[in-house]
C-alpha cells in the first residue's frame, strides 16, 4: 500500500457505533459505545452549546460586528449530530448584518448515517429547517472534503477522517474554534500534539478556541502552540471549561509551514474580488461566474462565439470519471468532484430539469478492463452507494438492456443538459455576458484593463475558462487540442438504456426525444466538421458498449443507421498529465529563473513563494471530463478570490496548481 493510498481512501471510514437512551427530558438521544460517552448533555444539549462554544466564543458580539467581504470562519473538530453546527448557524442569522456570510469547517472520523441524524433530529422540531438543509446533503462515507452549501450565505466543509490529519491539509484560516469530540479520557487518541499544531498553523491572528474540557494534556498541548488559555465557569456539572486565543509573537506567513517543501505553491495575497471578468462561457468558464456572484462579486463573462458554444455545447453529456486502478492524487479529486457535482445540481436545480442522477455503468468490455476493475476494487474502500461491482446479468438488469459484460456501477453518476446548464449558470444574478473577442490586457494599479471587440473593461481580477482558446493568455502553460465528435439521432423505441453506459465509447439514455452516443477522441486535431469516418467508429464502439441497442439500430442495415445520424464536433483542451489547471497564473519567467537550481538538484529547498501575474487565474484543460470536474474547479477559485477555507485537502489544491507543470519540467532536466 503507497503512502499516497493512505492519504487517499486509506482504510474504510468505521460509522458511529449508537446506542439511543433517554436524556433527562426523556426524549431519545444519540449514545457512543465506541467511546462510552453522549454525544451532547443530558441537562441541556443546546444551552451547554451556547454556553460553551457561542458565548465563551463571543459570538453573537462578533457576528453583530463583522463587516469583512470575507465569510466569518469557525473550525470545530467532531461534528457528531451536527448540534453545534446548526446552533452556530441559528446565532449567526440572529446577529449578523444581511450582508455576512458564514464558513463552518467540521471534522469527523466516525460519521453518523444519514438515517441517525433524521433519528437525532426528529426530535428537535425547532430546527427542522437547518437540519434538514444538513440532512439532505449529507455526504457519502468517504475521507475527505465534503462542501455542503446550507443556505445562500452559510458553507459547510465536512472533513471526514482523522481530526489532525484533516486540520493538517486544511487550506484556509478560522476565527473561532469549536474544540469538541468525545472527553479525553474516553478519545485520546484525538488529543495529541499533532492535532494542537494543526489548529495553530490554521488559525488566524487573534482566533478564539472554548472547549468543555481543563484536561492538562489539552491546556498544555495549546500552550505549546501559541493558545493563551484560561479557566472559566463551566456548564451545568461542569465546574471548569477552558477559553482562550491564538495570537503568537511571530508568524511570517499562514502558508509559510504547510508549504515549506513546495513554497511555489503559496498563494498570492487576497485583493478585491468586487468586479471580475471570466474568459469562456462554456461550463468552465460560467460555473467560475455562478460561484463568484454567489458570493458577492459582479462577474462580466465573455465569450466571442456564444454560451457553451464550443466543447460544452453537446445536447448531452455523461457526469462521468474513470478512477486509476491504484488510488492516486488524480482519482481522488476526480471523485471529490463526483460527489461534489452531484450536490451542486441538486442544489442547482432540484426538480432535475437540467440533469438526472440516473446511475452510470463503467462496462469491462475485454479480460484487461477485467482484471483492472478487480484491483480498482481490492485497492479502494469506497461504499456500495458510491461505487460497486456487479456481473453482466445485473448490470443488464440496471440498465434496462441487455449487456454482455460485468461493470463498476456508480449510482451517484448520470447525465447532464450542458447547453442548458450554461445557460442557467450565465443568468445568476450579478453576471452579465457579452459576446465579444478579447483583444488585449493590461494591467493597471491593482486591476486589469481588458481591450474587447464590443469597448474597454476594467476589472479587478480575469480568470481565463476558454479551454484551448485560453492558452493565447497562458503564458506558456502546455494546452493540448482534442477533437472529439459524438452521434446521435430521433429515437423513441423502449429498447434503450436506463443508465449511461460507458466502455471505450458511452451512450446516454435518450433525452427530448433522442439517443446520443459516441465519442471519438482524437489527440491534436482543431478540425470541427463531421466526418463519416469517426460515425462508423462511433457505430463500431456502440456494437461493444450496448449490443443490442447496436442491433436494433442496425436493423435494416449500417449504411442505413449511418444516414439516420447526425452528430457534433467539437474540441476539448487538456494537460499533458490529464488534470485540470484551477489556480492562479504562474509567472513563467519568474518560475524558472527562482527555481532554476531544480533543474541540477531536484532535492534543492527554496524559501521564495511563487510569482503570479496578479490577479490572473486560470480553470481550464478539462478534457472530456468537464461537466465533472469544472464546477468543483469554480468552487475552489472563487474561494480562493473570498478568501475563504478550500474545498479540498491542501495537496489535491497543490496537485491543481497550473504551476505544477512548470515545475515538472525543471526536475526533468536534473
Amino acid at each position: 500500500m503507497t503512502d499516497d493510498r493512505l492519504a487517499a481512501f486509506g482504510e474504510r471510514l468505521e460509522p458511529a457505533e449508537l446506542d439511543w437512551r433517554q436524556d433527562d427530558a426523556q426524549q431519545e438521544a444519540p449514545f457512543s459505545t465506541r467511546y462510552d460517552d453522549v454525544y451532547f448533555s443530558r441537562d441541556n444539549g443546546r444551552e451547554e452549546t451556547r454556553f460553551v462554544f457561542l458565548d465563551n466564543n463571543d459570538l453573537p458580539r462578533r457576528f453583530r460586528a463583522w463587516d469583512a467581504r470575507r465569510p466569518f470562519v469557525i473550525g470545530e473538530t467532531g461534528c457528531g449530530t451536527g448540534l453545534n453546527l446548526l446552533c452556530a448557524w441559528e446565532c449567526f442569522e440572529q446577529h449578523a448584518p444581511a450582508t455576512a456570510r458564514l464558513h463552518l469547517v467540521s471534522t469527523e472520523k466516525h460519521p453518523l448515517s444519514r438515517e441517525a441524524l433524521e433519528r437525532v433530529w426528529q426530535s428537535w422540531p425547532d430546527f427542522a429547517p437547518r437540519a434538514q438543509a444538513l440532512i439532505a446533503q449529507w455526504p457519502q462515507p468517504v475521507p475527505g472534503v465534503h462542501r455542503l452549501r446550507l443556505a445562500p450565505r452559510v458553507t459547510l466543509d465536512l472533513h471526514f477522517g482523522d481530526a489532525a490529519t484533516c486540520l493538517a491539509q486544511l487550506d484556509g484560516q478560522v476565527d473561532a474554534w469549536f474544540l469538541d469530540g468525545f472527553a479525553p479520557a474516553k478519545n485520546p487518541d484525538m488529543w495529541q500534539p499533532a492535532l494542537f499544531a494543526a489548529l495553530a498553523a490554521a488559525s488566524r491572528p487573534g482566533a478564539t478556541f472554548a472547549t468543555f474540557t481543563c484536561a492538562g494534556l489539552v491546556r498544555r498541548g495549546l500552550a505549546a502552540e501559541g493558545f493563551q488559555w484560561r479557566k472559566v465557569a463551566g456548564f451545568g456539572r461542569k465546574r471548569e471549561m477552558l477559553r482562550g486565543e491564538w495570537q503568537p509573537d511571530q508568524r511570517l506567513s499562514p502558508h509559510a509551514d504547510s508549504r515549506a517543501a513546495t513554497p511555489w505553491f503559496i498563494p498570492p495575497s487576497p485583493r478585491s474580488a468586487a468586479h471580475v471578468a471570466v474568459i469562456g462561457a462554456g461550463i468552465a468558464g460560467t460555473s467560475v461566474a455562478e460561484a463568484l456572484a454567489r458570493r458577492g462579486s459582479r462577474v462580466s463573462l465573455i465569450d466571442r462565439e456564444g454560451i457553451a458554444s464550443g466543447a460544452s455545447g453537446n445536447p448531452q453529456a455523461a457526469l462521468y470519471v474513470k478512477l486509476a486502478a491504484e488510488s492516486n492524487r488524480q482519482s481522488r479529486f476526480y471523485l471529490a468532484a463526483l460527489l461534489y457535482v452531484q450536490r451542486w445540481l441538486a442544489t442547482l436545480d432540484p426538480e432535475r430539469s437540467l440533469w438526472r442522477d440516473s446511475g452510470l455503468l463503467q462496462l469491462a468490455t475485454g479480460e484487461r478492463e477485467q482484471r483492472r476493475q478487480r484491483r480498482f476494487l481490492d485497492n479502494y474502500a469506497l461504499p456500495e452507494s458510491v461505487v460497486s461491482d456487479c456481473d453482466a446479468t445485473r448490470a443488464s438488469a440496471l440498465a434496462g438492456t441487455p449487456l454482455a459484460h460485468p461493470a463498476l456501477a456508480y449510482p451517484l453518476a448520470g447525465w447532464v443538459d450542458p447547453v442548458a446548464l450554461c445557460q442557467r449558470l450565465a443568468t445568476t444574478p450579478g453576471v452579465e455576458y457579452r459576446r465579444a473577442t478579447l483583444d488585449s490586457l493590461e494591467a493597471i494599479g491593482a486591476g486589469w484593463q481588458l481591450a474587447l471587440s464590443d469597448g474597454q473593461l476594467q476589472v479587478d481580477q480575469v480568470v481565463f475558462a476558454s479551454g484551448h482558446a485560453s492558452g493565447t493568455w497562458l503564458d506558456g502553460l502546455p494546452l493540448q487540442q482534442v477533437r472529439g465528435q459524438i452521434a446521435s439521432l430521433q429515437w423513441t423505441a423502449p429498447d434503450a438504456p436506463k443508465q449511461v453506459l460507458c466502455g471505450e465509447g458511452y451512450v446516454l439514455p435518450p433525452y427530448a426525444g433522442r439517443l446520443t452516443f459516441g465519442a471519438t477522441f482524437t489527440p491534436n486535431d482543431g478540425d470541427t466538421r463531421l466526418r463519416e469516418a469517426d460515425q462508423r467508429r462511433n457505430l463500431e464502439e456502440l456494437s461493444r458498449t450496448a449490443p443490442a441497442l447496436h442491433a436494433a439500430l442496425c436493423a435494416d442495415g449500417e449504411a442505413a443507421a449511418l444516414a439516420a445520424l447526425d452528430g457534433r464536433a467539437s474540441v476539448r483542451a487538456a494537460s499533458p498529465d490529464k488534470t485540470p489547471y484551477a489556480g492562479p497564473l504562474p509567472d513563467n519567467a519568474g518560475w524558472r529563473q527562482d527555481y532554476a537550481a531544480l533543474a541540477k538538484d531536484a532535492r534543492q529547498r527554496f524559501t521564495a513563494p511563487g510569482r503570479h501575474h496578479p490577479g490572473l487565474w486560470v480553470s481550464t484543460a478539462h478534457g472530456s471530463r468537464g461537466l465533472v470536474s469544472a464546477p468543483l474547479c469554480a468552487e475552489l477559485i472563487a474561494s480562493r478570490l473570498h478568501d475563504e477555507p478550500l474545498p479540498l485537502a491542501r495537496e489535491l489544491v497543490d496537485h491543481l496548481h497550473p504551476g505544477r507543470r512548470l515545475i515538472a519540467e525543471l526536475i526533468r532536466q536534473a
